[in-house]
């Protein structure tokens, strides 16, 4: 069994730490933004053409996961 290999991560000196999709600087709060803006996950894909429908996927789950995790905090 191959170990996953992840799309975010936060590399120090690459956006200040901010969490990234892996191998970019592009990072979790810009794609999300993007989003919020209105574009569409094809007009993102068209305009990084290296990134992947993956990718765009990893940054929602990054940012559910974060927000589930703020939630507990405030909840415990």
């Amino acid at each position: 069994m191959t170990a996953a290999i992840p799309l975010i991560t936060c590399t120090p000196g690459i956006r200040s730490g901010k969490p990234c999709i892996a191998g970019t600087r592009i990072s979790v709060s810009d794609v999300l933004e993007y989003l919020a803006s209105g574009m569409s996950q094809e007009e993102i894909l068209a305009d990084f053409p290296d990134l992947r429908v993956e990718h765009l996927q990893a940054v929602l789950s990054y940012a559910a996961d974060r927000e589930k995790r703020l939630s507990d905090l405030t909840t415990a």
